[in-house]
């Protein structure tokens, strides 16, 4: 299911400024970044008093001033939100971009997104019986032949349930995290396309064999799932001044966004960063949803546009 290597991007939505993040996304569009990605959270994630923009209302602007670019988000907490109203929300967002939307999910892990806005913090396990229910519901709600969803589950139900107008195309469904019994199952059951959290990208190899024998176990071919990488790019000028920005790095994102010296990372200049990409993609591995490193990620993703993406096109 794949069409050559994707480079998604993330656009700034921390302590920014809706002309700020704007003013990236046609930056970003207009460098031939495939898809442009928003994180799914309420508060920022070290501090509810952080400024955050919130990922679906700052979809349906993006997609309002983009024409080119897919979007998504990494990723939406189905039990975050009523499921259905959810469902309701991408499918305006994808006629406003016309038919560019990958909506990503997973099962949350900040309490207070929840609790704070209305919505009970279940259990792990709870959590993600909300995830698998929450997908059944949009492949309904989105299906262009099915035109009322009535659906009885454990935490959702849903009646008579119509969704008009329906989506432009059927947006592929995007799952993220690495439980590795309970979530790549709920992926290769359902999702098009799986991605490592970035915090695993150096045990990338054994992720996608866990992914693929649950597809073979459920009777899937492996080969419909797509595998995306989240991922810190860290593009260096030379071997010199590697060395420095890989500390600042390590200081700053800490794990949240991997290891930027770890043997996946793709930390380092142009050619290292290249053969770091080539590797993923020997591993199956052909999307990628890249965290630009500097506060002004224009310029770092400028670099990467003219230096790096030329070699995979």
């Amino acid at each position: 299911m794949t069409d050559g290597v994707h480079f998604g991007v993330m656009v700034p939505q921390i302590k920014r400024s809706w002309a700020e993040t704007k003013r990236a996304a046609e930056a970003f569009e207009e460098m031939g970044f495939d898809s442009l990605w928003v994180n799914d959270h309420l508060y920022g994630p070290q501090s509810p008093a952080i400024p955050m923009l919130e990922a679906w209302t700052l979809a349906a602007g993006i997609a309002a001033v983009t024409e080119s670019p897919q979007i998504g988000t990494l990723v939406t907490p189905v039990g975050m939100r009523n499921p259905a109203h959810t469902g309701k929300m991408i499918a305006t967002v994808d006629n406003i971009a016309g038919g560019r939307v990958i909506p990503g999910f997973g099962s949350g892990w900040m309490p207070r997104e929840f609790t704070d806005f209305g919505m009970p913090f279940l259990s792990g396990r709870e959590r993600l019986g909300q995830l698998e229910e929450g997908l059944q519901i949009f492949r309904q709600m989105w299906d262009p032949d099915q035109q009322e969803v009535t659906f009885d589950g454990e935490f959702f139900q849903t009646d008579q349930l119509v969704t008009e107008p329906k989506p432009p195309r059927v947006p592929p469904i995007l799952v993220g995290g690495g439980g590795e019994k309970v979530t790549m199952r709920i992926a290769a059951q359902h999702a098009d396309i799986w991605n490592n959290s970035a915090g695993s990208q150096d045990i990338l190899a054994h992720k996608v064999s866990v992914l693929r024998g649950h597809a073979e176990r459920l009777d899937r071919d492996p080969d419909e799932i797509r595998v995306s990488q989240q991922c810190l790019v860290t593009l260096a000028e030379s071997d010199e001044a590697l060395g420095p920005m890989v500390e600042r790095a390590q200081k700053i994102f800490g794990g949240h966004m991997g290891n930027p010296a770890g043997e996946m990372a793709l930390t380092g200049t142009a050619d290292m960063i290249k053969q770091r990409i080539a590797k993923h993609v020997e591993l199956g591995c052909d999307m990628f949803m890249i965290e630009f490193f500097g506060r002004d990620t224009i310029e770092p993703a400028q670099a990467f546009a003219e230096t790096v993406i030329p070699e995979f096109r």
